[in-house]
């Protein structure tokens, strides 16, 4: 029976293609601004992506109250109308919260979720089984588990994944560990039991070419066709062209690997017109030799875009 609801999930989940981690956008009073951040969802849906992640690490999910998560999810969800999946980011300090979320995000109208380890707390594997366990059960939404080790200090390793496989529901990973290998390790270790998703923008040439099946991105912020036309030479086989946008964007691709990426992300896409560069504290909006330092890589990329 557990294998035929895999089966059913994994056939409805098709997820592949280039989601974007997409800003939540702000005021000048630093309160959400909920129809600015719809316009950044309606362009890039209007860009092409193939689907939007929501209140991840750049969506700045660990800096909203808990009514603004579930406002921000039923506004992305009333944009997209259905025609691509909305995955909600997943990302609290208990277990129950994290509960919680996942229920009412399936109540709001989401398509998927993305589930990170407990905020703060550095668990036990088996803590940590414990809890994707318990949110995984709380919906019948298919889940992304989102690994980040240099970021949250926690690894969702091999052994702990290969006790979840019989979890009907996790039906994706987005990797971020800095190391591509882990690519060909989970592949190895599961086949096709979960989809892989680059979850660092500057390791997504490899991830790919290694079998992931789409990229979790920050800078589609602010470059979505560049994005996209990687993405599709990758598909494609096209190595060439695809190193050619990949060489040409990969320093606005490390930004995504720094502790500033969500600054640096928000103040490119700004740069193109997509968006305000506002966040919350403790983030600080970028100053002085790093601001002129970002500023100054975006505007070559701008210039030097490949044909």
């Amino acid at each position: 029976m557990a294998k035929e609801k895999l089966m059913a999930i994994t056939s409805a989940c098709a997820w592949t293609g280039v989601f974007p981690a997409a800003t939540t956008q702000f005021d000048s009073e630093l309160q959400v601004d909920l129809r600015a951040t719809q316009r950044v969802h309606e362009a890039l849906l209007q860009d092409g992506v193939h689907g939007l992640v929501l209140m991840g690490t750049v969506g700045e999910g660990n800096s909203l109250s808990a009514q603004e998560k579930r406002s921000v999810l039923q506004a992305a969800v009333k944009v997209s109308e259905g025609k691509v999946p909305v995955i909600a980011g997943v990302s609290e300090f208990t277990t129950a919260a994290a509960e919680s979320f996942a229920r009412d995000a399936e109540r709001i109208g989401a398509t998927g979720l993305m589930v990170l380890p407990a905020m703060v707390y550095v668990p036990t594997p088996a803590e940590l089984e414990y809890h994707l366990r318990a949110v995984a059960a709380a919906t019948g939404l298919p889940i992304m588990l989102y690994n980040n080790p240099p970021s949250y200090r926690v690894n969702i390793d091999i052994a702990t994944l290969r006790r979840l496989t019989d979890v009907p529901n996790i039906v994706a990973m987005k990797e971020a560990d800095p190391d591509p290998r882990r690519i060909t390790d989970l592949i190895n270790a599961f086949g096709e039991r979960f989809t892989l998703f680059a979850g660092l923008d500057d390791i997504v040439f490899e991830a790919m070419t290694l079998g992931a099946k789409g990229w979790v991105s920050g800078l589609t912020n602010a470059f979505p066709a560049e994005s996209l036309r990687l993405y599709d030479a990758l598909c494609k086989g096209d190595l060439e062209h695809a190193r050619r946008i990949y060489r040409w964007f990969m320093p606005l691709l490390h930004l995504d690997a720094e502790h500033d990426l969500v600054q640096s992300i928000k103040l490119a896409a700004q740069i193109m017109g997509r968006g305000t560069e506002r966040v919350r504290p403790p983030r600080l909006m970028l100053a002085g030799e790093r601001r002129a330092e970002v500023i100054a890589m975006v505007e070559h990329a701008h210039d030097t875009r490949p044909r």
